[in-house]
């Protein structure tokens, strides 16, 4: 009888919250708990601190309540279904990735159109493809996909990692590539880690001890270097770095003459230790080659005992420096190529470097010969992104990728002795790019930076302040975003909607000074930049705040609900995913430790702690507020920002929010981060973004 009159409730409860804009959602009520942290002296109340217990029935039991709520509202918007079916129209075509040699083979991988994940497939010079790895065989649902994967030098031996239900924690897997049988036990518990093989018998990897409590919560502070023997129980395996230093971070990579291993060590996102081991003498330990977290280095080539180091110390738009290994003292670097104005993101094949070049968040491709002289500028298709250029020495020749908001993304092949290019996949898509167009403005932020912005829409469009605009962001980590083709997108804008795409502070665009403005107590500068990005569309006609939607995830989650909390008349639209909402307590979570050198910690002091409490979304939901239309978005198996940030965040706005505009979470099952997650469930993702958008703009019919 109890469930029955549960089940009776629910379906009232569905039938009220409908689709009428002009009628409030009855919300499912979320408890609120007697939680106040003292910081600094001051009381943060944390009402819904028992929602981070992702091993509790009450936290389940809320997301199934806010799940079934979400789908009855999404239920009745009349062309979600139409959107779903576009959508796989459109995702529907053949796509390949990046060749690569290995041993006697050339590897690739292949989507046919709507398979849940890649498929791996390798030929021999003149053979045909045969299949090689097909991930969509590991779970029939498509929610576990393939991770890392490495190879040994002759090609005979390959280690690669799956994630189960989109997690960080990966299981390790080690093949004979010649007969494809497995060898050898599975590893588990691994975390963040590649595989670099040493010979055929082994490789390093890296991974934590397994956490106490929640392996999808529970902080994972200190990483450590293994290697592994294929044949071994895996509890045989040896740390081979980080044993006594506590690293956050650990990556190993071995040079292409198997000479080096080389070793990253870093206790947050920016800035890193730098170690390397002959493997060529027995009795050789790790030698420093930088001894500080200040700057970031890696090593990207050598020849012999000659070094290339990509670093941005003295340089932070970044430089190749050469050093010899036997003195390898930052005292001892000489510049090779040298920083210049434009951002430096470097890659060797062929026995030649490639200079990306971001100029305005566009790329421009230089090849250098080993000497360090300039060979050729690259001509590339047009204004977009390039990437790729990245070979063995003695490979032929160079592959490489070029794409943008229009343009598929497509695999070119290139001798680098002559230069000479041709279209090597180039793919067949239901989206004709004749019929948009893209450009690039600049605006000013509120204290006179100037920011670009890349503006893509259908050609003839009328600047009335009338069109359905998604301006999307990021703005941190030291990562830039640059032009790119996604299915999402030309969905979006075949819908007669305008993308935005702004190159805020935060990330690279600009190097190292770029990011750091958009870094802990600069941090509203990232807002200031996206805030003023909405603005001059708005000025510009492109659009109006009754149909302007943010976009972010991630960091980007942070920043849309920074914004739709600082600024809420601006926007109609507000779809964080994944986003670190709760800004006070993001480091007590997994490796969210290592993001501080970004945000900073609520811990570090006074001012800091002031300041992040200042923009903390979850705890900037005002009372009375007529907030966006917001749709939050997040996976249940999300081990790299934890639900729980998505989780108080829209308790807090569903409790406070003025007005009958919306605010829904929807979460997906078995899903993480964003990595791996299969076809199926990104195109139903998406379907319900751009309805729930759509129809929050007023917009009743598709055209």
């Amino acid at each position: 009888m109890k469930k029955l009159i549960l089940f009776t409730l629910l379906l009232a409860l569905l039938a009220s919250c409908g689709t009428d804009h002009n009628k409030k959602i009855e919300y499912p009520v979320t408890k609120k708990g007697n939680v106040v942290d003292t910081i600094f002296g001051t009381p943060v109340p944390d009402p819904y601190r028992w929602l981070e217990d992702d091993k509790s029935d009450e936290t389940a039991a809320w997301v199934k309540e806010q799940n079934a709520l979400t789908f009855g509202y999404l239920d009745k918007i009349p062309y979600r279904a139409q959107i779903k079916e576009q959508l796989k129209k459109m995702w529907n075509y053949e796509k390949f990735g990046m060749p690569f040699n290995e041993g006697a083979y050339t590897y690739f991988t292949k989507n046919n159109g709507l398979q849940n994940q890649f498929v791996y497939y390798r030929q021999k010079d003149g053979g045909k493809p045969e299949l090689f790895l097909d991930p969509n065989t590991f779970s029939a649902d498509g929610t576990t996909s393939l991770g890392e994967m490495g190879f040994s030098k002759d090609g005979s031996m390959v280690a690669y990692t799956i994630s189960e239900g989109g997690s960080d924690w990966r299981k390790v897997i080690t093949l004979n590539a010649i007969t494809k049988q497995i060898t050898g036990d599975t590893l588990v518990d691994v975390k963040f880690t590649g595989i670099a093989w040493q010979g055929n018998d082994g490789f390093y990897y890296s991974t934590y001890d397994k956490p106490k409590g929640s392996q999808l919560s529970a902080m994972t502070d200190h990483h450590k270097l293994y290697y592994h023997k294929v044949g071994t129980k895996q509890s045989n395996d040896k740390v081979v770095f980080g044993a006594d230093l506590v690293r956050r971070y650990i990556g190993a990579n071995i040079t292409e003459d198997e000479r080096y291993l080389v070793v990253t060590a870093s206790v947050s996102t920016t800035g890193n230790e730098l170690y390397i081991k002959d493997l060529t003498k027995k009795a050789a330990g790790f030698q420093v080659v930088v001894g500080n977290f200040e700057n970031s280095h890696n090593i990207i080539d050598n020849e012999g005992s000659k070094l290339f180091i990509l670093t941005d110390l003295n340089a932070p738009n970044n430089r190749i420096v050469t050093v010899d290994a036997g003195n390898p003292g930052v005292e001892n670097w000489k510049d090779f190529i040298p920083e210049t104005e434009n951002v430096l993101q470097p890659s060797t094949g062929s026995g030649y470097f490639f200079a990306n070049y971001m100029v305005d968040a566009i790329s421009k491709v230089k090849q250098f010969d080993s000497t360090g002289k300039m060979i050729r500028e690259i001509s590339l298709p047009g204004i977009g992104s390039a990437s790729g250029f990245s070979s063995k020495k003695e490979d032929k020749e160079i592959y490489y990728s070029f794409t943008n908001y229009t343009t598929p993304s497509s695999i070119y092949k290139m001798d680098p002795i002559s230069g000479n290019t041709g279209v090597y996949k180039k793919p067949v898509v239901l989206f004709n790019s004749e019929d948009f167009e893209t450009k690039q403005v600049f605006y000013y932020s509120k204290d006179s930076t100037r920011v670009p912005m890349i503006i893509t829409y259908k050609k003839g469009i009328i600047l009335n302040g009338k069109n359905p605009t998604m301006l999307y962001g990021y703005g941190g980590f030291s990562i830039p975003i640059t032009p790119g083709f996604s299915i999402t997108t030309a969905e979006w804008l075949e819908l007669g909607g305008v993308y935005a795409v702004a190159n805020i502070r935060g990330g690279n665009e600009y190097g190292e000074k770029w990011h750091l403005a958009g870094t802990k107590m600069h941090k509203q500068n990232v807002f200031d930049d996206f805030i003023a990005a909405a603005q001059y569309l708005i000025d510009n006609k492109y659009t109006s705040p009754d149909f302007l939607a943010v976009r972010g995830g991630s960091n980007g989650g942070l920043l849309v609900g920074a914004v739709l909390t600082q600024q809420p008349e601006l926007f109609k639209v507000a779809l964080p995913a994944v986003g670190v909402m709760d800004m006070l307590r993001y480091h007590k979570f997994t490796a969210g430790a290592g993001w501080a050198y970004d945000f900073g910690t609520a811990e570090d002091s006074p001012e800091m702690f002031n300041y992040i409490l200042k923009y903390s979304p979850v705890q900037n939901v005002r009372e009375g507020i007529k907030y966006p239309a917001t749709f939050i978005t997040t996976g249940d198996h999300d081990d790299r920002v934890v639900p729980a940030h998505s989780f108080k965040f829209a308790a807090q706005m569903q409790a406070k929010q003025s007005g009958t505009n919306p605010v829904l979470i929807r979460i997906e099952t078995k899903a993480g981060h964003g990595a791996g997650t299969p076809v199926s469930k990104t195109i139903e993702q998406t379907a319900d973004i751009f309805s729930f958008t759509l129809w929050n703009m007023g917009i009743k019919n598709l055209k």
